[in-house]
């Protein structure tokens, strides 16, 4: 009797679990691609989008170009076009279609009441829509050879800023003006790319085990760094402090922090802004050498320059 009423219920449930997997598949929700799943919005909100970013392209196609600015930058004969420069010195000199825009707003979060947040987010489509409208007419008036794609795009931007929404002082407007997604035709192009991207590279300052004395042999070097941020004013460096595994971990976390400061008062004291100098401790972590051995040790008390 009990091997009856359990077969019954394998061959009633078998067929449930296979609808609810076909209709999983059928009545697939789409997401949007910007928050990996953390909010749900309608195709209708975002359009396109979906088919040519995903939420780490932002990283690479995303410019904080204020879009509300082109209906009055195209009034202008010499538009000044900020950061959004490189897509139109590329507009004006190749020639490839479409060109896919998406602006992309936000309604601040600490936004409560219903009604407010949903005539905000009509608002937010309809500027951001008749903005990328009037850059289309004012493209097509200079004869600009590629066809334009447009969408528009709302985040939650707690979730598009990520870390950032808890460590960044924030805006007050209720309705936030996020920047513009794009890149051209089916072959991604970066029109954004990284300063630090063929950027020189400097060697690991050493330290004795123990000391977070500056050898004074590394003034040179440290001169040379200097001068190249100093006249590089886009990039910024990142100094890495390590030690040997000598000590405990508090004590080796501690003395890598020292050396890396001890290297930034040298830059800042050359020159070098104090806002572009970014330290970080990492102690006995990611050896280079051998701690077993004197000179793997001195290998491993070093400060890492990396231009970012």
């Amino acid at each position: 009797m009990k091997k009856l009423l359990l077969f019954l219920a394998v061959v009633l449930l078998i067929p449930t679990m296979a609808f609810a997997q076909n209709n999983k598949k059928n009545g697939k929700k789409e997401v949007s691609p910007f928050i990996e799943g953390k909010q749900k919005v309608r195709k209708s909100d975002y359009d396109s989008i979906w088919k040519f970013t995903t939420f780490e392209a932002k990283k690479i196609y995303f410019c904080d170009f204020d879009y509300s600015q082109i209906p009055t930058l195209v009034e202008f004969r010499h538009p000044d076009w900020g950061n959004f420069t490189p897509v139109m010195n590329y507009l004006t000199t190749v020639s490839r279609s479409p060109m896919r825009i998406c602006a992309i707003f936000a309604v601040n979060p600490n936004v409560q009441d219903e009604s407010l947040r949903a005539g905000l987010v009509e608002e937010g489509r309809t500027q951001a829509l008749d903005a990328l409208k009037s850059y289309q007419a004012w493209a097509t008036e200079k004869e600009m050879k590629n066809k334009l794609q447009l969408s528009v795009a709302q985040v939650d931007y707690r979730y598009w800023q990520g870390t950032d929404y808890f460590t960044k002082e924030q805006t007050d407007d209720q309705l936030i003006h996020v920047g513009l997604l794009l890149y051209f035709g089916t072959k991604k192009i970066n029109l954004f790319p990284s300063a630090a991207e063929g950027a020189k590279s400097f060697k690991d300052v050493r330290f004795f085990p123990n000391d977070a004395t500056v050898v004074e042999s590394w003034e040179p070097m440290l001169d040379s760094l200097a001068t190249y941020l100093v006249e590089n004013e886009r990039l910024e460096v990142m100094l890495r402090g390590y030690s040997d595994n000598t000590g405990t971990d508090a004590y080796n976390k501690g003395l890598s922090r020292q050396r890396a400061v001890e290297i930034k008062k040298k830059l800042v004291a050359r020159g070098v802004p104090d806002f572009r100098i970014e330290i970080e401790a990492k102690g006995s972590d990611d050896p280079i050498g051998d701690n077993n051995t004197y000179e793997g040790r001195i290998a491993n008390n070093r400060v890492a320059i990396i231009i970012q």
